[in-house]
């Protein structure tokens, strides 16, 4: 039998459809691909990291910023009855508690995967990979800046077929 390979006239060896000549050809051009694959795929990871560091750097700089709106804390003599004289009052300087978190879909994008294997995310219940901002104590205000300006970055490097919004939630 004839190699498969149109322009070889060699015979076949063994079970193989090419002869050893076009075999070894054939492996090499495999074993190229495989090294540009692996070369674009560190090129790609070292973008991401270097994303990843300029997003964290502006939220925590947008989280700094934001100036919350302070809450008061009121609790009545009857705590059922809000028309009830006033027992104790707080000033809460850093507003409302609560989490903030930016979603990242679709969850098997190579920046979803990334961002899961490099421990800056984790899978999310409504699909894609969140975000989760740690940062700020338990301001919701900062917590939500840091989140929308981490989003913003990210949404400014064009990742392709990827998705990012920020979300959060009071507590």
């Amino acid at each position: 039998m004839k190699c498969k390979t149109d322009w070889c006239g060699r015979e076949r060896t063994g079970r193989s459809q090419y002869c050893n000549a076009c075999k070894r050809m054939a492996r090499e051009k495999w074993r190229e691909k495989v090294a540009a694959d692996k070369e674009a795929r560190e090129l790609r990871y070292w973008e991401f990291e270097r994303l990843m560091r300029n997003a964290e750097g502006a939220g925590f700089k947008a989280g700094r910023d934001a100036i919350p709106e302070a809450m008061t804390v009121t609790q009545h003599t009857n705590q059922l009855d809000d028309t009830s004289p006033v027992a104790q009052q707080w000033i809460v300087p850093e507003g409302p508690c609560g989490f903030a978190w930016v979603n990242v879909s679709p969850g098997n994008s190579s920046f979803a995967r990334w961002l899961v294997k490099n421990g800056h995310a984790h899978k999310a219940h409504r699909g894609g990979v969140d975000i989760w901002i740690g940062a700020h104590g338990q301001s919701y205000e900062r917590k939500r800046a840091h989140a929308g300006a981490m989003a913003d970055e990210i949404t400014r490097a064009e990742i392709k077929g990827v998705t990012v919004y920020a979300s959060g939630r009071l507590d």
